[in-house]
This record gives C-alpha cells, sequence and structure tokens, in this order.
C-alpha cells in the first residue's frame, strides 16, 4: 500500500556558522563574535501520522499467523494492513554493555526487548491527543502491561493485578513458566534491598535512590502485587513505579539465583515478544520473535504480536555512517539527526521520510547563582535581554524550533508546565530582546563597564549556538570566553564536582524537561545533584513538599506551574529555546511516528519490545 506523505515546510534561514576546533579533556576555544549570517537553504521535512496494526487468530505454537481486518469505526482504520514478517533493522550509537536492570541505566542496554514493565504506553490513543514524544507519560494516558488492572486502595498503597496468561520465555532455567506475583515482588526486593535475601539497595542503579520511599513490595496471592510507600500521593507513588525506565522492567528471578545475575547475555529471558539469540560486542545483537508471546495488538485484539521475524541492532557509534546505512536502506530508523542532518538528507534522498521529536531538554547557559556577578538577579536578567530568540529560532533553527524561551517543563507536557503564552506581560517582557534594557540593568547591578567571564562547555554540545551567545553577550559588554571538555570531563568537573568558577554549559540543559514532575521539583532545590547553578531558593525549596502533601492532582499540576513561574522570574539560567531533533526512517517502516523510546533511547530504549512488536514491515508500502 502506498502510504501519502504529508509534507511540512520548515522555511527560514540557515545560519553560517563558524567551525570549532576539536577539543581534548580541557581546551580553550579563542572565539570571536558570531554574526548571525542568513543563507539562501529551506528543507521540506515529513511527518507521518501513527501507523497501526489489524486482527490475527493465532494459536500460542510456533505457526505463521494469518492476519484478518475488519473496519472498526476507530481512528486507526485508515492507517493500513499490518503484514508479518520481514526484519526490523535500528541502530543504537554505543555497545552494549548491560543486561540487567539492577545495573546502573547509565549503562547501554536492549533488555526491553525481552523484559518488560508492569505499566506502557496506551497503543490506543490517538497521537493527537498525545503522541508519545517526550518520556513522560501522564497517568491518563498509561495502560497495563504486565498487569490488567490498577488502584490506590489508600494514598500510599498501590495495588496491582496480574495478567493471568503471561509465560517466560521456554528457555532454561526458566523453561516457559507462568509469570505471576512472586516475579514482581523479586525484582523490587534485589533493586531496592526490601527482602528476597537483599538487605541494601542497588549501588550502581540511580533509581534505587528516587524509588528510596517504597517501604514494601508484597505478594497478596499469584495475581496481585502491594505497593507500599512512605509518601501519602498517589501521583508521586504511580510516577515511582511507572516512570524509572529500564529500572522498571523486569527481571527473570530463575536467572539470578541460578547465575548470581543477568550479566552473561546467553542467560537473556523474559517475558518479551523478543528472544536475544544474538550478540557480537561492538557491531550487533539479533533478536528473534517470541512464538510463544501472550501479547496481542490492542487496536486488532486477535492479532498476535510481534509482526516483524527479526529485530536488527546494529551498534554505529558515528552519526554519519549510520546516516549513509539509512541512505543505503540497510537501517529502517535512526534518531538525533540535527536540522542541518535533516537538510542534506532531504537533498539527497527525499524518499526517506524524517519527523521532528523534541529533545528531552531545552539548551540553556547556566551562571553560578552563588558567586558574583551572578548572584545578582538584574544580571542574570540583563542577560537574558542580550538574546534575541526569535531570529535565533528563525535563522539558526531554520524555524524548527518554537521561539518562545521555555521554563522548567517543556511544552510538550501539556497541563504541567507553564507555557510561554500564559506568562504575564512583565514576564515576557524580561525574556524579548532588548540589549538597551540590559546594559541599564548591568548599570543598576553595578556593571556599566560590563565584565568579563568563562563558560566551561561539553564538547558533545552545540558549539555553534554557543558562540551566536557570545556575540549576543559582547553586545552588551560582557565578555565571554569559552573553555571546552570532553563529555566525561566536564560531568566530573561541573555537574559532580561544580569545580567551573563562572558558568557551565551542557549537551542537556536545565530547562524543557520532559520527564516525572515530581523529579523536575527538585532540579533546583537546594542540595540536590541536579543543581549545578548552586541555586538556594527557598521558594523553589518549598515546592516539592508542597506537592507531596497534596493529593489532588489539579492542586499539583499548579504547584508544578508555580515552579515553572519561579524559574522564570528568577532567571536561574539563559532560555536557549528548545529545539526538535530529527528522526529519519524508511517508508516501508509502519506503525512508526517518532515515539520517543521506541527505537532510539539515551542509553537504550525504553520501551524497545512495546513499540517494535507493534510496528511492522511492507517493502510494498
Amino acid at each position: 500500500m502506498k502510504r501519502g506523505m504529508i509534507w511540512v515546510a520548515l522555511t527560514g534561514l540557515m545560519v553560517v556558522s563558524l567551525v570549532l576546533a576539536s577539543c581534548s579533556s580541557s581546551t580553550t576555544v579563542n572565539t570571536s563574535s558570531t554574526t548571525i549570517t542568513p543563507a539562501s537553504t529551506s528543507i521540506s521535512t515529513t511527518t507521518t501520522t501513527i501507523a497501526t496494526t489489524p486482527s490475527t487468530s493465532t494459536s500460542t505454537a510456533q505457526v505463521t499467523t494469518a492476519i484478518t481486518t475488519t473496519s472498526t469505526g476507530n481512528w486507526w482504520d485508515s492507517l493500513g494492513t499490518p503484514k508479518y514478517g520481514g526484519t526490523l533493522t535500528i541502530r543504537i550509537n554505543a555497545d552494549i554493555t548491560n543486561w540487567d536492570p539492577y545495573y546502573s541505566s547509565s549503562y547501554m542496554d536492549i533488555e526491553a526487548g525481552w523484559m518488560e514493565k508492569t505499566f506502557v504506553p496506551d497503543w490506543t490513543l490517538n497521537p493527537t491527543v498525545f503522541a508519545y514524544a517526550i518520556t513522560f507519560v501522564p497517568p491518563d494516558y498509561i495502560a497495563g502491561g504486565l498487569v490488567k488492572s490498577w488502584e490506590m486502595s489508600t494514598p500510599n498503597t498501590f495495588v496491582v493485578h496480574l495478567r493471568q496468561n503471561i509465560y517466560w520465555q521456554s528457555i532454561a532455567p526458566a523453561n516457559g513458566r507462568q509469570f505471576v506475583a512472586s516475579d514482581v515482588v523479586f525484582h523490587y526486593d534485589r533493586l531496592l534491598g526490601l527482602g528476597d535475601g537483599f538487605t541494601s539497595p542497588s549501588p550502581t542503579n540511580s533509581s534505587a535512590t528516587t524509588m528510596k520511599n517504597l517501604l514494601s513490595v508484597t505478594a497478596t496471592d499469584n495475581y496481585t502485587v502491594v505497593f507500599n510507600s512512605n509518601v501519602v500521593n498517589p501521583e508521586f507513588n504511580m510516577e515511582q513505579i511507572e516512570g524509572n525506565g529500564q529500572a522498571a522492567d523486569i527481571e527473570c528471578p530463575d536467572v539470578v539465583q541460578q547465575y548470581g545475575n543477568c550479566n552473561n547475555w546467553h542467560n537473556a529471558i523474559g517475558t518479551g515478544p523478543f528472544i536475544l539469540t544474538d550478540f557480537v560486542s561492538s557491531a550487533s545483537a539479533v533478536l528473534t520473535k517470541n512464538h510463544n508471546y501472550w501479547g496481542y495488538d490492542e487496536r486488532y485484539t486477535q492479532n498476535q504480536l510481534p509482526y516483524v521475524n527479526t529485530l536488527n541492532v546494529l551498534i554505529i557509534a558515528n552519526q554519519a555512517t549510520a546516516q549513509a546505512a539509512v541512505r543505503a536502506g540497510k537501517i529502517d530508523e535512526i534518531d538525533g539527526n540535527t536540522l542541518q542532518d535533516a537538510q542534506a538528507m532531504k537533498q539527497t534522498n527525499p524518499e526517506i521520510l524524517q519527523i521532528g521529536i523534541p529533545t528531552s531538554h531545552g539548551m540553556d547557559v547556566d551562571p553560578r547563582n552563588d558567586v558574583a556577578p551572578f548572584n545578582n538577579l538584574q544580571v542574570r536578567e540583563a542577560m537574558q535581554l542580550a538574546i534575541d530568540l526569535p531570529t535565533i529560532a528563525q535563522t539558526y533553527y531554520n524555524g524548527s524550533a518554537d521561539p518562545s524561551p521555555v521554563a522548567l517543563t517543556s511544552y510538550y507536557m501539556s497541563g504541567w508546565g507553564f507555557p510561554y503564552n500564559k506568562w504575564p506581560s512583565t514576564l515576557q517582557a524580561q525574556y524579548a530582546y532588548n540589549p538597551t534594557q540590559a546594559k541599564q540593568l548591568l548599570t543598576a547591578a553595578g556593571y556599566p563597564n560590563g565584565f568579563s567571564t568563562n563558560v566551561v562547555a561539553d564538547n558533545t554540545a552545540d558549539l555553534t549556538l554557543l558562540q551566536i551567545v557570545q556575540s549576543y553577550f559582547a553586545a552588551i559588554n560582557v565578555t565571554m570566553s569559552i573553555r571546552t571538555m570532553d563529555h566525561s570531563s566536564w560531568i566530573s568537573y561541573c555537574s559532580t564536582n561544580r569545580a567551573y568558577d563562572q558558568m557551565c554549559y551542557a549537551s542537556l540543559g536545565m530547562l524543557g524537561l520532559g520527564y516525572t514532575p515530581f523529579t523536575q521539583l527538585l532540579d533546583f532545590a537546594k542540595g540536590n545533584s541536579t543543581n549545578w547553578v548552586l541555586v538556594n531558593d527557598p521558594a523553589f525549596n518549598a515546592f516539592q513538599p508542597a506537592a507531596l502533601a497534596d493529593t489532588n492532582i489539579d492542586d499539583i499540576k499548579q504547584v508544578v506551574q508555580a515552579a515553572n513561574q519561579e524559574v522564570a522570574q528568577q532567571h536561574f539560567v539563559i532560555s536557549l529555546l528548545q529545539p526538535v531533533a530529527f528522526s529519519f526512517y524508511q517508508p516501508w517502516l509502519l506503525g512508526y511516528n517518532g515515539q520517543t523510546q521506541s527505537i532510539y533511547g539515551t542509553n537504550g530504549p525504553k520501551y524497545l519490545g512495546f513499540f517494535t512488536a507493534r510496528f511492522w514491515i511492507d517493502k510494498n508500502y
């Protein structure tokens, strides 16, 4: 079936950027002011509506399942008929170094291909309502994965009821036994040190710290699990259980009991749609269809999943190499492409589909709030006024980025954040390009002639954008030198040890966040690990305790909105917009609509098995 393509023109102008020298661990970059110089290139990129899957009758034996499709009157009827068979080939950018959810979530893993979670996105949800473009999934859009139903029996007691037709894969030592409540209990006992012989939490998985409020996880029968928390707040407890990435993947207790852990890929066992059958370090992994998988397509409930026979994972570190493989039809999708990449791809391969995906963080320049001159609010506001955000959006981002500044929460978390069009006019004025007012504020702050400063930049961040900011600062007599560090050194120097003396600049900023709201309410709190700008603001410090004390979801949203307003008013960091990255994908990959964590994730796709089980390949598209 030939799929129609909706072309959305991202008109605008490209920036003529300076080329920064590649830097090692600690390098000073000699830079002059960068002028935004328009060029005459524009790009048309594609967006595609979600395509999904029809219906099937199957047995649990290893058989080829036939699809039957009927019109249901649902929104997905026009998206085409899915096909069984074929190979879906994806790419990750680092070697797979973790096979066990007990260990650090900062290691690359693909365990979500065969391990499953208690909660997953609602596959029946119309993407015009919520397209799963950000990490956070609001509770209204969560569906049961391993669980069929759940409830809060009290504000701090969360009860889940498991599906009864789930079986571990037919691999020793589990040998296809039924999945039961004690398996869920074992996972959390092991991760958090709550029982089953485990007395201390994982020392390497950060989720063990974020979930420290869980007091106990118990099985009241074979299919009921009860979570008890010391926090009397349903939203907080839901976020803890649903939103912890790979730490939510349920490993097989039989493997841990027999081998001590799940570190050997040969022992990979789950309840999921794929079985890990091969791995070559730094090269590839192969996952094959689990013919006895319990799951069926939620849109067409007679269709047993997965649709594809094979999921190939290629390990390709270099982005240009991955792009070449897409051009050659060797990879079906890659993420993390820049606007310039998208323009080049459209020129050379217009048949490759593209979709813009919001970045997980906005971009910002981060001054230390505890040292002069940045401990003066007037100075921070002046630096914001110096930057022409709409011009950057139109010229540097070629119209693909929203020109509005962002506060703490991403625009894409509808109902939670504080979008710019809701800001008071007096606050909007503090973000309008006004170098004259910026100079007046600097004078009032005691810097009539400006000042000199420096920024320590992660060299994996957008350094060209930083040079543009440098030129804007220079126009108000703020002279900023740029020093770069490799990513690991930057994390240690700036984020961990806070050794920088003036400002820092990360590959992922502190604004425009798309993850769980209660976590966001800690990000500028005194003493929190993410507060590398060393803010100590009594108003912000009070937001998370206030949200925890209120069990009404609408009241909690208002607290998050108030936190956003405080971040914007206090100018803790300098906002530089929230760009989009581009996904490139083949026209024969159907069902894909840019869902975040479906094929790509920073440390491995959080929902790899869930989404790829529902995608299909049709070379006769």
